[in-house]
């Protein structure tokens, strides 16, 4: 049966929610048509930015009495497992913001739930969709790089100013040891390492030498890195610094194979760089990566529209809602679903553990034998 007609609504809508105005307007299936947040002061001004009808501050009672088909949750951290698993278990479909769960055991739970449900499960990793990262994937899926082996991502945001304002972030990213928030860096490796996944991790840091307002130490190490060997035998390194000192460098990026080398741009001013030895004449010199774009660049970003591009995450927000409304009305495979939410998000639970135990290795369970 052809679906016409999709109610969404978003949790967390005072805050992370309302940046998802632009691409479910730009659905022609999909309405905002409730709102759902703690914040009662402020909950108003959102419904009325989103075009909700209905408005709620208690999540069951939305669940409950509202006629949403799919919900969006966009609260902290520790509310995203618990609140998908509600949702699943009333067979409303669901895109969950990073990270999938803050437990192993958590995990499971939802693991459980989206396999007995009815409903479509999907992480909302929108770094994926980011414009060099696609590009990067399809010139993998070419086999421009020859077999991958090697690849580094980074999330260097410095976040202790924003602990004060968004305070779930002092305990669940903060205030654990360990990569706390590493799916922005390992999401993007993992669909360039197309069907691949971690098995075990090693992970330690470089030592505490920040404090917060009230003089306390933050429990995360400064700069933590974590080591995941691949199913196939490859190595991918994760380094994620939310306190350090220094310039704005969100994101990074680099890629061995084969056949050829990739680095993202580390600052404002530089330009992301390839080598592919089927295409550089010099066996030395990097190329633009962007200088592949014309022949290579996959349709949803060589003609975007207006809404991906004023979407937030570099159009990020705007694919990943198309692609899980699509999943929902066209039983198009999710790109994250519950597997891959899992492949993204236990590699940094099981570092926690790692790290805590002198950067011992320790296997990655595969959600998939759960």
């Amino acid at each position: 049966m052809k679906i016409e007609k999709l109610n969404i609504g978003i949790v967390g809508a005072v805050g992370r929610g309302k940046s998802f105005r632009t691409a479910f307007d730009a659905h022609p299936v999909t309405r905002i048509h409730a709102v759902c947040d703690v914040n009662e002061e402020k909950l108003p001004e959102a419904a009325e930015l989103l075009g909700a009808e209905e408005s709620y501050t208690d999540y069951e009672e939305m669940l409950e009495k509202s006629e949403v088909d799919a919900v969006v949750i966009g609260t902290p951290m520790p509310f995203h497992a618990p609140m998908a698993i509600q949702a699943l278990d009333s067979n409303i479909h669901v895109m969950s913001e990073v990270t999938a769960a803050v437990s192993v055991e958590e995990s499971r739970d939802l693991v459980g739930a989206a396999t007995r449900s009815e409903a479509v499960y999907m992480m909302a990793e929108n770094y994926t969709y980011q414009r060099p990262n696609v590009l990067v994937k399809e010139l993998v899926r070419k086999g421009l790089f020859g077999d991958v082996y090697y690849a580094e991502g980074e999330y260097l945001h410095e976040l202790k100013e924003l602990n004060e304002i968004t305070t779930w972030r002092r305990k669940w990213q903060t205030g654990i040891d360990g990569v706390t928030y590493g799916t922005h860096s390992l999401g993007p490796i993992l669909q360039w390492m197309d069907g691949d996944r971690v098995v075990r991790v090693c992970s330690e840091g470089s030592g505490h030498h920040y404090k917060d307002p009230r003089d306390d130490a933050y429990e995360n190490q400064d700069s933590c890195v974590m080591l995941c060997k691949m199913a196939s035998g490859g190595l991918v390194k994760i380094r994620v610094d939310m306190l350090s000192e220094r310039p704005h460098s969100m994101s990074n990026y680099s890629l061995q194979g084969t056949k050829g080398s990739y680095e993202s741009a580390r600052s404002r001013g530089e330009r992301p760089k390839v080598w592919l030895e089927e295409v550089c004449e010099d066996t030395n010199a990097w190329m633009d990566l962007m200088d592949l774009e014309e022949e290579h660049m996959p349709e949803i970003w060589r003609n975007p529209t207006e809404a991906a591009q004023k979407s937030g995450h570099g159009g990020g927000d705007y694919f990943e809602v198309m692609d899980f409304v699509n999943t929902i009305v066209d039983g198009t495979a999710c790109p994250i679903g519950i597997h891959e939410a899992m492949d993204m998000t236990l590699p940094g639970l099981i570092s926690q553990l790692s790290i805590l135990n002198d950067g011992q290795w320790i296997d990655v369970p595969d959600s998939r034998e759960w």
